[in-house]
């Protein structure tokens, strides 16, 4: 019985393609695209020719009850429901492949859904938002397509990031093809989907902002509370679109070095806090993090108790947004935007991550440690200030309008893009030491189908790891969709290291030793299961043996295919690098667009702006 058991588990491995898609499901996906998107093309025709009336009643219908222009109010509405549905399939979707493995195909994964759903959804807002103005002209900003035919710049926008996403469907399904399956959040393709729907929330707030230009709306109507409430839930969700990037963080399950995790929470906070706080005034900030955990919560719960998949935990950001909102109280630092952007992300990047530690230390499976502090900081300190000027730029956009000349403005985001991909390029710059480990289990349960164990390891190295470690341990993963196990070793002797709880080594469970210490980002693999969809060979896990350390990602990342010569590899990365650069500059060509269309505020109404709208 036992024996049928495992056969069916590593039959059901087997079966699972460790490259491209089957080609009845992508002829199935490309037709379905082709109906939405001609479907989608006949709408638009038939509301512009005046062929059909329901979309223009739709409009008038919200703008009525909402109290916005149609060509906002109703691309809004479609723009959340898409990024709360493909924000829930993502989450959903990390969690199966950390318990699970790979799909059997991008059909057969139901988050796959969500997310086509959201990603569909959010390219049809943006298209919405064009399509809609028949007798007006959306904003000051509108751009001309034809004699008759004016879109507003955030339609534009948040369109052309639906569409950043959704061709990264396609090319990654081309990606397994060529390259084998990367199973890690920051393969390039994946990049573009979570990327592409997470800043389409710049194409939202700028949107709103052409819709109140278009009312005559001064900044002091966001005193109006159902204002407040857009905004308020457009900047949680940039802050949530921006924080998709630490997700395998939040699992414990991260395949990159620790110093990189303080960074990447200072970027996401000094880009959409320090602007929420400039926007919507006292409490923006914090108002901006209950919508973020608001939304981050009720994911959380649905995927892990509920749908029973592996549970995540995620940055709070209180500890950053009550450093943005003390140093907004400083009346002579606030009327300085961009030295406030500075400091404000100087406070956030040092002050509000050691706030945030404290939550880290306390929920996460992988904790910060004191090693890994100065080497944070170092990248979290420049990428913080610089974010938090993009961020005073973007809220200023947002609000007068008045902000600085073109040389600033490109000054500010270019060393901002060159300061995040260095820290990356130092977080990714990892070592393998040339050492091994002997590890001797000892069986807790025997049974082949259900064996679990305890280990005792021996590294070979009296210097390996150091003193203070970011982590020794054990991680076991995709073992069918029983979640992840992940056991930090405690040291019971110089150089001995132990578990403290049982560890599976049976079926799909794919379970190594993982050791992060300084830049040592290295494995020793325990047990692995035969696959033969990619010629892999069964690794055992006998009572006793001694392995040498290899780099993560050849167990992690065990589909992933080398056969291929390293310039079509880097070619692949730089397209893709290229396309994120170009909507790194559509955004912020868009933002200033709408920015230097905003008619210019006398002294009195400036003076005004300093003067943060109350809380209603």
């Amino acid at each position: 019985m036992a024996d049928t058991a495992l056969y069916d588990a590593l039959l059901a491995a087997e079966q699972r393609p460790a490259g491209g898609a089957a080609l009845d499901q992508v002829i199935g996906m490309s037709v379905a695209s082709a109906v939405i998107f001609a479907g989608l093309l006949w709408i638009a025709w038939a509301h512009r020719t005046r062929r059909i009336t329901w979309l223009q009643r739709l409009s008038d219908h919200a703008e009525q009850r909402l109290g916005r222009p149609g060509w906002v109010a109703v691309p809004g509405g479609l723009l959340a429901l898409a990024l709360v549905t493909a924000f829930l399939g993502f989450i959903w979707d990390v969690s199966l492949h950390a318990g699970v493995g790979r799909d059997e195909g991008p059909l057969a994964n139901p988050a796959h859904y969500l997310i086509l759903v959201g990603l569909f959804l959010t390219f049809i807002a943006g298209a919405t938002a064009m399509v809609l103005p028949l007798d007006e002209v959306p904003g000051p900003a509108a751009v001309k397509i034809t004699r008759a035919w004016r879109v507003p710049v955030g339609g534009l926008l948040v369109a052309g990031s639906g569409l950043y996403a959704l061709i990264g469907f396609p090319l990654d399904d081309v990606w397994h093809r060529i390259f084998g399956q990367d199973v890690t959040l920051w393969g390039p393709t994946h990049l573009m989907l979570i990327g592409g729907a997470g800043l389409s929330l710049v194409g939202i707030l700028t949107l709103l902002r052409e819709g109140d230009l278009a009312q005559g709306k001064t900044v002091q109507s966001l005193r109006e509370l159902r204002v407040r409430i857009a905004y308020t839930a457009a900047f949680g969700g940039l802050l949530i679109g921006l924080s998709v990037f630490q997700v395998e963080y939040d699992f414990g399950i991260q395949q990159f070095r620790q110093p990189l995790h303080p960074m990447m929470i200072a970027a996401a906070a000094g880009l959409a806090l320090v602007a929420a706080r400039r926007v919507l005034g006292a409490w923006g900030a914090i108002l901006a993090v209950l919508f973020y955990l608001a939304v981050r919560v009720g994911t959380a719960v649905i995927v892990g108790p509920v749908l029973g998949e592996a549970y995540n935990v995620f940055p709070l950001y209180l500890g950053t947004a009550i450093v943005v909102e003390l140093l907004a109280l400083i009346a002579p630092l606030s009327r300085r935007r961009l030295l406030f952007g500075a400091v404000a992300g100087l406070g956030l990047s040092t002050v509000g991550l050691a706030l945030e530690g404290l939550w880290v230390q306390a929920a996460f499976v992988l904790p910060w440690t004191s090693g890994m502090w100065l080497e944070g900081l170092l990248m979290s300190v420049p990428v913080g200030v610089l974010a938090g000027m993009a961020g005073a730029l973007l809220g200023t956009a947002l609000t007068t309008g008045d902000i600085p000349g073109k040389a600033v403005c490109r000054t500010i985001i270019v060393a901002g893009v060159v300061a995040v991909s260095v820290s990356l390029g130092n977080g990714l710059w990892a070592t393998v030491p040339d050492a091994s480990a002997t590890v001797q289990l000892t069986d807790v349960d025997a049974d082949p189908a259900t064996r679990t164990v305890e280990a005792r390891v021996t590294f070979d190295r009296v210097d390996l790891p150091s003193d203070n470690p970011t982590w020794v341990q054990i991680t076991a993963w995709q073992g069918g969709g029983e979640g992840v196990v992940v056991d930090r070793l405690r040291e019971t002797a110089p150089g001995v290291w132990e578990t403290t709880r049982p560890v599976p080594v049976h079926g799909t469970w794919k379970t190594l030793i993982r050791v992060s210490d300084d830049r040592i980002l290295a494995a020793v693999p325990i047990w692995m299961p035969a696959d033969e969809a990619i010629g892999a060979e069964e690794l055992a896990a006998p009572a006793t043996f001694t392995r040498a350390f290899v780099p993560e990602t050849s167990i992690l990342q065990r589909e992933k295919n080398a056969d291929h010569p390293a310039w079509l590899w880097n070619a692949a990365c730089t397209v893709v690098a290229i396309c994120s650069l170009l909507l790194i500059w559509s955004l912020s060509w868009g933002v200033a667009r709408v920015a230097r269309s905003t008619p210019r505020s006398t002294p009195a109404e400036r003076r005004a702006d300093d003067r943060p709208p109350a809380l209603v």
